[in-house]
């Protein structure tokens, strides 16, 4: 598992009752799913499924047999053995606070390459924050910090994309560098997604 070291961010601590528990800066950090944050982790599956996203997680199934969902999500696959629509990936959890008592914030993925869909729609980095801590700030630090862990895997020029009506990930984007390439057309839906480039240093 990762843990807290480089790529560490501390906030200003808010002041509501979920940083309490903390002292007066919160530490930011991207770590693979552990059963360290399961509670809160399945709090904010609660609240994506409460806003009709990430309905395709079972979630009484995951909560009574958490451990089967964590051998998922951090099996290390062999891209010999992979359907070739598939790439590889790593899947990280934005966690705000320390590594024993930290709380789930959101969630990342890297993909390792592209295929002709990703390079059309997906690009190498999605991200989500949990309904009740966006406007925040934190797309932006998870986006920062994604970006080093794809620049860790060999990535200097991350595709980043988001549909044109989500203004706040098109702000995050451009916040962390992108740069614009092109609008496209998503077949089935009326809404276009815009397709950014991002140079990693």
């Amino acid at each position: 598992m990762a843990s807290p070291g480089s790529g560490v961010v501390r906030r200003e601590k808010k002041s509501d009752a979920r940083s309490e528990h903390m002292g007066e800066l919160a530490m930011l950090f991207l770590t693979e799913p552990s059963a360290k944050y399961k509670e809160s982790f399945l709090e904010g599956l609660r609240e994506f499924q409460e806003e009709g996203t990430l309905l395709q997680y079972n979630l009484p199934r995951l909560t009574a047999d958490f451990d089967d969902y964590l051998r998922h999500v951090n099996r290390v696959y062999n891209r010999a053995s992979m359907p070739p629509y598939f790439v590889p990936d790593t899947r990280y959890w934005l966690i705000e606070g320390d590594e024993d008592n930290g709380v789930y914030v959101g969630n990342l993925t890297v993909r390792h390459e592209l295929n002709e869909l990703l390079l059309k729609v997906g690009g190498h980095i999605g991200y989500q924050i949990r309904p009740s801590w966006r406007r925040q700030g934190y797309g932006r630090e998870i986006l920062r910090l994604g970006l080093q862990k794809a620049r860790a895997l060999g990535i200097t020029r991350a595709l980043v994309t988001c549909d044109e009506t989500n203004i706040a990930s098109k702000k995050v984007i451009e916040y962390n560098g992108g740069q614009f390439e092109n609008a496209v057309y998503v077949e089935g839906s009326a809404v276009k997604k815009l397709r950014y480039w991002i140079d990693i240093v």
